[in-house]
């Protein structure tokens, strides 16, 4: 399955409960489901609303946002409808402290949030920026305490969740960090934008006063989560920026990508076109690309105009094809087979045979399996570590319903797993204090892997008697797969188009 999301960024719709923009959002709602039947195939597509969703959280206000969301949802277009405080939403210091605001209207968050997608991938972090010192005249100002959460929310969420959660409420399954897409939504700009200039607040250029106090140490927060994209509202205008800071974990400076890590962040104009601006809202799809004759994960970002919230939308960037901008994502975000069938197994509550073959001819059915030539050791090694986990898990479902002649066979495979995971471990010089170690992770990760392991296979090792003692293995194991119902020829010459 390829692992692919679409979100649809909205924003700054400052509806006031008078119903006089329930035409606009009409108009808003129409434009969105035509560029949205393209993509509705994709597991995943998510209305995101960065915040001002009205004008003044009066009663009425608040009650014409929960139908305007409501209107949203009713369309069937999307899975997950996600929005996040603006400072228009929130309660004055002046008005009664009994007052409902969005954050208890709407339950959205007072400091940070991870909602994670596990088909995509994809971590979307939700962060309050209203904490404003009421002595300044700046919006925004993140206090420490809201970094502190982000970070902790999200650096629990890479080690604990990053996938489903099981009935006792705790994490079955475990996505490796760097798998993961992570995009961060807030209401304020976070850092200086290179569109808005002319705007003027009290007769003064507003944009010094605007963007989040300590911009640089929003940063190094995103920077040090990972951040992919950011997205936020608040400016009510159209913009694209890409900051790029040398990755502490590159081992080259050779691909221009590998070495910098990229963070793009895209604001949105206001969706309803308040204030005498020009309305707009943003398509944010993610998912596999054909470029250069491979296929890569990259970002494909379509942003949509309405000019003085006059006519229709159009796309703001005519003078690219489609009117998208394509951006490379910064790093390889393909799972592993054994990271996505983990996923899909850990979603069954109980296998049937035929899921049983599916997902063994997935995990099994791979060049690590065959006779691909001269042995990758370092590549054998991780393939048969991932394939080892995502293997208990699928094990562990076939105890609750399957025949006593699968629970046996499966077993077996556990077994030659096992001894084929030690002996790569053994032509590697890995000791078993380290292999114990790396078996108690989650689906490791390949990169992280190859970084840790000692260079080359063991001195002294006789790598061709190795290398044939594998192929008996994997000889071995094709006779268990075969009891499950499959003959992958596995120890064999390798079938075409196999994974690697």
């Amino acid at each position: 399955m390829d692992r692919s999301f679409v979100i649809v960024q909205i924003t700054d719709l400052h509806l006031d409960g008078s119903g006089r923009l329930l035409a606009t959002i009409e108009t808003l709602n129409a434009a969105i489901r035509e560029r949205m039947a393209d993509f509705a195939d994709v597991p995943d597509r998510i209305l995101l609303i960065t915040g001002d969703l009205v004008d003044d959280p009066t009663p009425r206000a608040l009650d014409e946002a929960l139908a305007v969301i409501a209107s949203f949802r009713q369309t069937g277009l999307f899975t997950d409808i996600q929005a996040i405080a603006g400072n228009h939403d929130v309660k004055r210091p002046s008005q009664r402290a009994g007052r409902h605001d969005v954050y208890d209207y709407l339950h959205l968050p007072r400091t940070s949030k991870s909602v994670y997608y596990r088909q995509a991938g994809l971590d979307l972090v939700l962060l309050d920026s209203n904490h404003a010192s009421l002595t300044t005249i700046a919006n925004g100002n993140v206090d420490q305490t809201a970094y502190h959460a982000m970070v902790a929310d999200s650096a629990r969420l890479s080690v604990e969740l990053a996938g489903s959660l099981g009935s006792a409420g705790r994490a079955d399954y475990a996505e490796p960090v760097e798998n993961l897409v992570r995009v961060l939504a807030l209401h304020h700009h976070p850092l200086p934008q290179a569109t808005g200039e002319g705007k003027r607040f009290l007769g003064v250029p507003d944009e010094p006063l605007m963007y989040l106090a300590a911009p640089a140490t929003f940063l190094e927060a995103a920077t040090s989560l990972n951040v992919d994209l950011v997205l936020h509202g608040h400016r009510h205008v159209e913009g694209l920026t890409r900051y790029s800071m040398p990755d502490p974990r590159a081992t080259s400076s050779e691909s221009d990508q590998a070495f910098w890590r990229t963070i793009y962040v895209l604001p949105c104009p206001s969706s309803t076109g308040q204030a005498g601006d020009d309305a707009g809202f943003n398509v944010i799809h993610f998912g596999p690309m054909s470029h250069a004759g491979r296929t890569e994960y990259r970002f494909a970002i379509a942003r949509y105009s309405r000019p003085r919230n006059d006519g229709v939308f159009g796309p703001l960037d005519s003078n690219l094809p489609h009117g998208v901008i394509r951006l490379p994502a910064g790093r390889d975000f393909s799972r592993d087979p054994a990271v996505e069938s983990a996923i899909e197994i850990d979603a069954c509550t109980t296998l049937k045979r035929d899921q049983v073959a599916v997902f063994a001819r997935r995990l099994l059915l791979r060049r690590a399996f065959y006779a691909d030539g001269e042995v990758d050791w370092a590549n054998v090694f991780h393939v048969y570590l991932v394939t080892s986990h995502a293997w208990a898990d699928l094990e562990g479902k076939l105890l609750r319903s399957a025949r006593k002649h699968d629970i046996e066979a499966a077993a077996v495979v556990t077994s030659l797993l096992r001894r084929l995971i030690e002996q790569s471990a053994d032509v590697l010089g890995i000791d078993d204090f380290q292999l114990d170690e790396l078996r108690a992770r989650r689906l490791v990760n390949r990169d992280d892997l190859r970084r840790e392991l000692p260079g080359g296979t063991l001195p002294g090792i006789d790598v061709e008697a190795e290398a044939r003692q594998r192929l008996q293995l994997l000889r071995d194991l094709n006779e268990q797969a075969k009891a499950l119902g499959l003959d992958l020829g596995l120890g064999g010459e390798v079938p075409p188009q196999t994974p690697r």
